[in-house]
């Protein structure tokens, strides 16, 4: 599956998991957030991180293979 997701694809999919993470972090947090809901969000901030940390582990593969892709720090301090 990795190898039919273009590059560019995969830089945006973790820069929108860098982002979603931190906001359910945010969220977690807040005093916005219900107590009956603490578990249930935490279980898909748990999700997120996983899904991101996939996503990393096979972005250095390639990133090894091609370094005209930018770094990791990179694409974790651009925006959206």
């Amino acid at each position: 599956m990795t190898e039919n997701i273009s590059n560019n694809a995969m830089i945006y999919a973790i820069m929108a998991l860098n982002s979603e993470v931190a906001l359910q972090r945010e969220y977690l947090a807040s005093d916005d957030m219900p107590r009956e809901d603490k578990a249930e969000e935490q279980d898909l901030l748990d999700d997120l991180e996983q899904a991101f940390m996939e996503f990393v582990e096979v972005y250095k593969q390639r990133r090894k293979a091609d370094k005209n892709l930018p770094s990791l720090d990179e694409l974790l301090t651009s925006e959206l």
